[in-house]
């Protein structure tokens, strides 16, 4: 069977597989990532990794550890907690970038580990960003990390993938930040909900790795779980100038007379010419969820929000309504780049920021500044009136200076702008691209450097056709039961959010018991739920079912409480991480869910049907009131992780064996 992109390097980094195995959209594998990122969170996980009797890093070159979140944070409490990362990391033998070289998924590109055909992880949402050089980059739990940490391994859910063709080219002015907000903006109904998106088309072609980069970064909020470019002729050459300036430069943390393998050993010509050798593709009738289409000359400038990035409105629509804005932001790893910078200092030079309004400016990397400076692009900024940060994160996560605050109105070049993330919830934001961040903080309103007018955006989507099939027989390991069944408690609502499953205000209580957690599920969604659930249930969800904050209890209430797994037609792909990481299943299972909303409706928060479901796990079917239901299949994988109790007690087994 034809394999799309997403598939082929999946099983690249796929373990415990059997020879002739081939890995699907819809499978649970184990992995051995090339590579697992943590930034400040690095303190997190060390106790974490400690705690499952781990001793050693199981691969001390798979880790990488950058501090780079709360950099402007100068307390000794801070100080502290970043010493002891470096001397763990010391310890460990482990590759470590202190704060001030700026922001880990830059660092990851600029230093060879976002390698184009590998898979790499990363302990935070936005390592969507490494796929801009085609590499599968996917975000993980810190349960995740420290599994990694100890034995090289963690598991992953094989997401559906989408295809998004790319045609024509940017007109002058238009931007692949411009790309990525019409995308999301124009495709704004959980399109690519929980997919991987892979790009193809002739556009691609014309989008350079910064650009392809932006978009990659920001299929996160686009709702994707990866974003992947081609390897074409682009990323080699890119590849190549790269190489080269870090031989010259002596960079990646070895001193520059040191041989030249070691100068870095991933970025240099050997590689570059195995990788030319060997680049991997997509099968031409591999199989896609969705393919959707984007002609780029139909693209205009536009901002996203305010407080939402699935908001458009095009920047002539803006400037027309002059838009007083407080704050300005050319910050974070989306958009702080050398091609970024250079790009507002040409809207910025010979101007000066306009009255009131606070600029401000942050590279990428040490390495972005340094060049930026050099070519002149930094001094323009700051003789505008820019205000310059250290390169890292800051304001783009509510951290450091300049942070938005009661009624401010703030126009952002970074990734996000939720309420309240950079600064007041009663501040808005708006995203848009450097040259018109640059360009609005200089007019004092919300601005483009020039006007481009021009058509409506014009795309399309197609849903596969593919009709649903009963997977073949899965096979069943001793001790996992081949069939469950239990009544359905239906709880109707779509993106019910962890804060309605467990409530916030117990979720740093740390001596919470688990009889504690079962007694308190749901309470913010339906008061009645613990009065009417029995153990041995089935729960049955909405759609997005465990959307909003990453917390684990949303997961181990349920669990704790005796219902025996969780079905919904769809899940935040968090709370699935966090259910199996503490040996509790998610099921998808949209067909039922429209058949019990049709059949029970909205009216109640919670419904005891009397309805009795089961599933049988060998054959992938679920069947509930007279009617069969395909599922994906529970492989030996989840079983493995279920029949442990879960990640940690797994790794644990591993260890002592």
């Amino acid at each position: 069977m034809a394999q799309n992109l997403i598939e082929k390097i999946a099983q690249r980094f796929a373990v415990e597989l059997a020879a002739e195995h081939e890995v699907h959209s819809g499978e649970y594998i184990f992995i051995q990532p090339a590579h697992v990122m943590t930034h400040d969170n690095t303190g997190a996980v060390i106790p974490k990794f400690r705690s499952i009797g781990a001793e050693k890093i199981a691969n001390p070159r798979q880790p990488v550890y950058t501090l780079d979140h709360n950099v402007q944070d100068r307390s000794e409490r801070n100080l502290q907690k970043y010493a002891g990362i470096q001397e763990f990391a010391d310890d460990m033998g482990v590759d470590f970038y202190p704060a001030g070289r700026g922001i880990g998924h830059q660092i990851m590109c600029e230093e060879g580990y976002a390698w184009p055909g590998s898979m790499m992880v990363a302990s935070d949402s936005h390592s969507n960003m490494y796929g801009g050089l085609g590499c599968l980059g996917t975000p993980i739990v810190r349960t995740d990390a420290a599994a990694i940490w100890a034995t090289g391994r963690t598991w992953w859910l094989v997401p559906p993938v989408a295809r998004v063709e790319l045609t024509g080219k940017l007109n002058p002015g238009v931007t692949g930040k411009d790309v990525i907000i019409t995308l999301c903006g124009y495709f704004n109904h959980d399109e690519v909900l929980n997919h991987a998106v892979e790009f193809v088309g002739d556009g691609v072609a014309a989008l350079n790795i910064d650009s392809r980069l932006t978009i990659a970064n920001m299929t996160t909020e686009w709702g994707a779980l990866a974003g992947v470019f081609p390897i074409d002729s682009v990323t080699l050459d890119w590849l190549k100038k790269r190489a080269e300036f870090v031989a010259e430069r002596g960079l990646a943390g070895v001193p520059s007379d040191a041989e030249a393998d070691r100068i870095n050993p991933r970025m240099n010509a050997k590689n570059i010419a195995e990788l030319e050798n060997n680049i991997i593709t997509a099968d031409p009738d591999a199989m896609y969820a969705k393919e959707l289409t984007l002609d780029l000359g139909s693209v205009r400038p536009h901002v996203s929000g305010p407080n939402h990035v699935k908001t458009m409105t095009p920047v002539t629509e803006m400037s027309r309504k002059k838009m007083k804005i407080h704050k300005a932001y050319l910050v974070s790893c989306v958009n702080s780049r050398v091609v970024d910078i250079a790009a507002a200092a040409r809207v910025a030079e010979g101007k000066k920021v306009a009255e009131g309004v606070e600029f401000y400016i942050a590279a990428a990397s040490s390495e972005v500044q340094a060049e930026s400076e050099k070519q002149g692009d930094w001094q323009k900024l700051v003789d505008a009136g820019a205000k310059a940060l250290p390169p890292g994160c800051g304001p783009c996560i509510g951290l450091g200076t300049g942070l938005l605050e009661d009624n401010e109105v703030g126009i952002s070049a970074t990734n996000r702008n939720f309420k309240g993330r950079m600064g007041s919830k009663l501040a808005e934001v708006y995203l848009a691209s450097p040259e018109v961040v640059t360009a609005s903080a200089i007019a004092g309103y919300i601005d483009g450097p020039e006007t481009v007018a021009g058509d409506q955006v014009r795309g399309s989507i197609k849903t596969s056709d593919k009709p649903a099939a009963f997977a073949a027989a899965v096979d069943i390991l001793d001790g996992f039961p081949e069939t469950v069944e239990g009544e359905l408690i239906f709880c109707h609502q779509d993106n019910l959010n962890t804060d309605g499953i467990y409530p916030g205000k117990y979720t740093y209580i740390d001596d919470f018991t688990a009889e504690q957690q079962a007694e308190v599920v749901m309470e913010n969604y339906d008061p009645e739920f613990g009065k009417m659930v029995r153990e041995g249930d089935l729960l049955l969800g909405g759609f997005n079912f465990g959307t909003g904050s990453s917390r684990e209890q949303a997961a181990t209430s349920l669990k704790y409480r005796g219902i025996r797994l969780v079905l919904a037609g769809s899940f935040s792909e968090t709370y699935k991480r966090n259910a199996l990481n503490n040996g509790f299943l998610a099921i998808e299972a949209p067909e039922l869910v429209k058949d019990m909303k049709s059949r029970f409706g909205g009216d109640k928060l919670t419904v005891r049907t009397g309805i009795s479901v089961g599933l049988d796990f060998r054959n992938s079917i679920l069947t509930a009131a007279g009617r069969q239901y395909a599922i994906s299949p529970v492989g030996t994988t989840a079983q493995e992780l279920v029949l442990a109790g879960g990640l940690e007690s797994w790794v644990g087994a591993n260890l002592r064996k």
